[in-house]
């Protein structure tokens, strides 16, 4: 087994064909199809099923490709940390469910600093790969949140994961729409009457992550729902099917995306607490420490 089969398996995984696949990879599809078969059989496991529909992820498979791309992680950070041409760039990195607060703060921390030179990233993504990526040392600090439906589940792994939380504020429950929607006007409504229009979601992609969704009111039986992974995205939807997001009620008025927003107090209440992880017994560097300031700053618990 070796770094390169890793990374076909990956991107086998990630495509709709092993055609593609190949192509991505700049291999033929011959040689890519007998380095996984290769690979199945010196781990005397089936990582893909084959048919005539094409190619599929067994069970042993999905588990294989979820320590893959640990492995190809912790290589990738290896690597641009000590084989990387420019060693003396600073690096800092951070992840974070879609918090806007979150990204000032990293914006801020860059330009209290002002490194000559630097690699420095932010992952807005979702609660498990925050999780994950804290706890393997991609990121050094996350932003994550939990309500009364997933805050059982995200303590446990906040332990499993070996990360130490600290709550930073606590929001009520809002529901977002856009400034010419008939409820814009509204101080507030309840999901009820909200029940004609679709209501837009953060795609979390798995069902196995449903209770790790960074909205309240995940256990609602929503009529209309529309995922989608994209903000821009996300907001074209809500102004053009005058649909709706559920969100904490903090909008920014310099977030040019978020700026055709309006905020209503929902009548049905769940509330976010959303804070801040670090992995327990690493020592954060003068970035990662400045960040956590930053985030202090927007502290009310």
């Amino acid at each position: 087994m070796n770094l390169n089969q890793l990374k076909y398996v990956l991107t086998v995984a990630a495509s709709p064909s092993m055609r593609e696949a190949a192509t991505k990879l700049y291999v033929s599809q011959p040689a890519l199809s007998s380095s996984i078969t290769e690979l199945e059989t010196e781990l005397g496991i089936m990582i893909f099923e084959r048919s005539n529909k094409g190619i599929a992820l067994t069970q042993e498979g999905r588990e294989f490709v979820t320590y893959a791309k640990k492995v190809l992680g912790q290589y990738e950070i290896l690597e641009e940390r000590y084989l990387s041409s420019d060693k003396e760039k600073e690096r800092f990195s951070v992840s974070t469910q879609h918090y806007n607060f979150a990204i000032r703060s990293f914006s801020n921390v860059i330009s209290r600093f002002r490194p000559e030179k630097y690699s420095f990233s932010i992952h807005e993504t979702k609660t498990r790969e925050v999780l994950e990526n804290v706890r393997d040392l991609k990121s050094e600090v996350g932003v994550v949140s939990y309500s009364g439906n997933n805050e059982k589940v995200l303590k446990k792994l906040l332990k499993e994961y070996q990360l130490e939380f600290v709550p930073l504020m606590q929001r009520e429950t809002y529901a977002y729409v856009w400034k010419g929607h008939p409820f814009a006007g509204r101080k507030e409504i309840s999901l009820e009457e909200l029940r004609e229009y679709p209501c837009v979601v953060f795609d979390q992609t798995d069902d196995s992550n449903f209770y790790l969704t960074e909205e309240a009111m995940a256990d609602y039986d929503f009529t209309k729902l529309i995922k989608s992974d994209d903000r821009a995205t996300t907001m074209e939807l809500i102004a053009s099917l005058k649909g709706y997001s559920i969100g904490s009620g903090m909008l920014s008025e310099n977030d040019a995306i978020l700026q055709g927003l309006v905020a209503i107090k929902l009548k049905e209440e769940d509330p976010l607490v959303i804070g801040y992880i670090t992995r327990k017994g690493s020592k954060l560097s003068a970035y990662g420490k400045a960040y956590v300031e930053e985030l202090l700053s927007y502290r009310e618990l």
